[in-house]
């Protein structure tokens, strides 16, 4: 499907409401029957009537079809949060004993999941370097159920081979889940490379004005029926209608954001390569990235995440350049209108700063709807007093 109409029409039967131009958010808890059969059908059901909106409901519905079509998927289900989708996948897909090979560095909330709930039941994870397919294939045992994947990274952007990963993975009857939150469907489609279940936070670029949490999850029919009646309806962590409508909204500027997203960032990234303060710039798309060729056939672009390493040999030196900006916001997320930066020595105290870790002077860097100029400016002032 085109993805204007995918954006603009998929799912909008306008003669339902009243031909108003957008859906309504239908704000409701529950719905009636007008008949004994109706209602059987309902509870027999659930995931495809309209019965309790604590499941499905109209402005969901609408979402959720053109969630799917952009991720060309079968199905698609919409949570309260990336967390909720994260969990959720994970839990319909594992049993007492099962194990998980996961990325290393994925999703703070994914390794919480995997070491703090999971280990609770006897599921063990193994953590690998997701940059060769040969660590999979030895991490395999004969419990292993899941393949847990995220490419990139929303730190380093280390990449994995989706289509390697997929094809391991299909051989040994093993399930596998990517968090696609750094590309979107618009620039990666996990399901392409035969990905099973690929989920996104739809509080970053789907929302896009920093406003509402969300998460995605897509996949086949018939994994999502299990997953919308085992874990999404015992959890009740279904998005809201309000919510569902504030992604609609975003969604139709979707295309029309990355692509103003990237070519700012693009013209930020080569000033700050150029400046004798940063030492590097870490970027899937930029020309000395060590995965590129894989960044090119998995991903049509990039947008707005990247990171910079500083040439700094205090915990004071970076914190003194952070909050000499002005334009950058400091916090978490990212995929709005504004632009932001988060340290990693921000979550260290100044006494455990190592300026040999290269990691202790990453700073990761999100470019929003500014004008690239102007950003640029607040950056060259900021590193003056580095």
């Amino acid at each position: 499907m085109d993805i204007s109409y995918i954006l603009n029409e998929l799912g909008e039967d306008r003669s339902q409401y009243f031909n108003a131009v957008s859906p309504p958010i239908v704000q409701t808890s529950n719905f009636v029957f007008d008949s004994f059969e109706e209602l059987r059908n309902a509870f027999a059901n659930e995931e495809s009537t309209f019965l309790y909106s604590r499941g499905k409901n109209p402005t969901i519905d609408i979402l959720s079809k053109k969630l799917a079509a952009l991720d060309e998927a079968e199905d698609a289900l919409v949570f309260n949060s990336g967390a909720s989708a994260i969990y959720c996948s994970v839990m319909a897909n594992v049993k007492s004993g099962d194990h998980i090979i996961s990325i290393k560095k994925p999703y703070s909330w994914a390794i919480r999941l995997f070491d703090n709930v999971l280990t609770r039941f006897g599921i063990e994870t193994t953590y690998v370097d997701g940059t060769r397919i040969e660590n999979f294939r030895d991490a395999v045992r004969p419990e292993t159920r899941i393949i847990y994947l995220e490419t990139p990274n929303t730190l380093t952007y280390e990449i994995q081979d989706l289509e390697a990963v997929s094809k391991l993975a299909k051989s040994l009857n093993i399930i596998t889940i990517v968090d696609n939150s750094y590309c979107t469907p618009v620039y990666q489609k996990p399901h392409d490379f035969g990905i099973d279940l690929s989920l996104q936070s739809g509080t970053k670029y789907l929302g896009g004005h920093s406003d509402v949490l969300a998460g995605v999850l897509t996949g086949s029919r018939e994994m999502l029926k299990k997953i919308f009646n085992e874990q999404l309806l015992n959890t009740g962590s279904g998005i809201s209608p309000f919510n569902a409508w504030l992604i609609l909204r975003g969604l139709r500027t979707l295309p029309m954001r990355l692509e103003h997203i990237s070519k700012s960032t693009i013209k930020v990234i080569e000033y700050l390569k150029k400046h004798p303060k940063i030492e590097k710039v870490l970027f899937p798309f930029d020309e000395n990235f060590p995965q590129l060729e894989l960044a090119k056939k998995q991903m049509k672009g990039a947008c707005g995440l990247f990171t910079i390493v500083i040439k700094a040999s205090s915990h004071q030196q970076i914190e003194r350049f952070t909050y000499s900006l002005k334009h950058f916001l400091v916090a978490v997320s990212w995929g709005g209108h504004e632009s932001l930066i988060l340290p990693q020595a921000g979550g260290l105290a100044p006494e455990d700063f190592d300026p040999s870790i290269e990691l202790h002077r990453m700073a990761r860097i999100y470019i929003g709807f500014e004008d690239p100029d102007y950003l640029i400016k607040d950056m060259e002032q900021a590193l003056e007093v580095l």
